[in-house]
């Protein structure tokens, strides 16, 4: 277990490892700071007194919240991005990192090269079921879907037998490589960081309803379309905010003229995609939060990030009725679930709370007060710390022994 220890093995980790590793995030395809990697992770290790660098077509090279960025070269076409490996892999050694932390499924070859070849340090984020996006993934032609979903799952076994640490955002995702290898594994969920995540102002509130994630089908955006047409319908004029982005060009037009033929667009405002640093803002623009996720695989595993914000902005939350949120919303006390594929149902939890602003705010005050005191990032960054110094600390044998006798000692009470 990485999660709870007792102070001495903090000191033993300053007295036997020295200082704490250097850490280098690297990524090629995202241009903007993400959320789970910079804002989670890497951020919040900065200010626990890590050294992080992090790799990523970003402008130019900067120092942000004590992380130093380091640009690479933005190449759009995944094809580019892996004929440049060399390049990558040669930025990569120069920062002599003592652990390399990454997360795109396309970058599996330069860490393996990283860690065979080099033998350094690597650990794979695996925070998304990658196996299940791609096997419904439309980009890819519909009969090579399963075929390249059994590349990625092989890809990502082969992973947990070679590298150091392997990480998902969820239990569910973990086991699938939980007895693979001798690689150490971390649970790492997504909850809110709470310096972004300040305290909610009260405040006018311009929208009854927020969604933020991806604008798609399988996320449940025509659900949400229609439970809106239903609640016009019902003489209610109910504004619904929309903080996201679409899969392509295609799928964007494709949405955009759903929306105007719907005969709501008025109510409706699309924001795009918004900086991290300004989600709390945007979302305590509204008074409920959605996540009217689909049953695909994928969301049959993965618990949705967008909750949990809401509840960080004391919003309470309509959420579809998925195995990874039962366990949140067992006590009913911080939102309501409805069946995945009924609008109407929809339309009916978010009439509810409408109609009952007092109990809405109860269960959004709740939700709010569940982050702080057990779903937030501090507890989830004292893990990932400890994970890291582990892995990439020059002498790691003795801090394996004294985690282990950390367990032992555990056990016995």
């Amino acid at each position: 277990m990485l999660t709870h220890f007792p102070e001495p093995i903090a000191a033993l980790e300053s007295r036997k490892a020295g200082p704490p590793p250097t850490i280098c995030h690297f990524t090629t395809a995202h241009t903007e700071l993400k959320s789970r990697s910079f804002h989670r992770q890497m951020m919040p290790l900065a200010a626990s007194g890590m050294k992080v660098r992090y790799l990523a077509p970003v402008k130019s090279r900067a120092r942000i919240d004590g992380v130093d960025l380091l640009a690479l070269p933005a190449r759009k076409s995944r094809l580019r991005r892996v004929l440049a490996a060399p390049v990558l892999l040669r930025a990569l050694l120069r920062e002599k990192a003592d652990l390399y932390h990454f997360q795109d499924t396309e970058l599996l070859p330069v860490a393996l090269v990283l860690k065979l070849i080099f033998r350094k340090r690597v650990v794979y984020d695996a925070y998304e079921d990658f196996p299940s996006i791609v096997a419904t993934k439309k980009s890819i032609p519909r009969l090579a879907r399963p075929i390249v979903a059994k590349i990625v799952s092989a890809a990502e076994r082969f992973a947990a037998l070679t590298f150091d640490g392997v990480m998902t955002a969820d239990p569910l995702t973990l086991r699938r490589f939980g007895k693979v290898g001798s690689s150490k594994k971390l649970v790492f969920y997504n909850f809110p960081n709470l310096d972004l995540f300040p305290a909610a102002i009260s405040r006018a509130k311009q929208f009854d309803v927020v969604y933020r994630g991806g604008l798609s089908e399988r996320a449940g955006f025509y659900v949400l379309l229609e439970a809106m047409q239903l609640l016009a319908e019902q003489d209610r004029r109910v504004r619904l905010l929309l903080i996201g982005y679409f899969d392509d060009p295609v799928a964007e037009e494709g949405l955009r003229e759903c929306i105007c033929k719907s005969g709501v667009a008025s109510s409706i405002v699309l924001r795009g995609r918004i900086d991290h640093k300004c989600m709390a803002d945007a979302l305590s623009e509204a008074r409920i939060g959605v996540c009217p996720l689909q049953p695909i695989p994928k969301f049959m595993r993965n618990i949705p990030v967008k909750v949990f914000e809401y509840w960080a902005c004391a919003l309470p939350v309509v959420a579809s009725d998925l195995p990874p949120m039962r366990p949140f919303f067992r006590s009913g006390e911080t939102g309501l679930l409805h069946t995945p594929d009924r609008p109407d149902k929809l339309a009916e939890a978010i009439a509810r709370l409408l109609d009952n602003p007092e109990e809405a705010m109860r269960m959004g005050r709740s939700g709010r007060d569940l982050v702080v005191r057990r779903l937030n990032n501090s507890r989830e960054i004292e893990k990932l710390r400890r994970f890291c110094t582990h892995i990439g600390t020059s002498d790691q044998d003795s801090v394996a022994r004294a985690f282990e006798e950390n367990d032992l000692a555990c056990s016995s009470h």
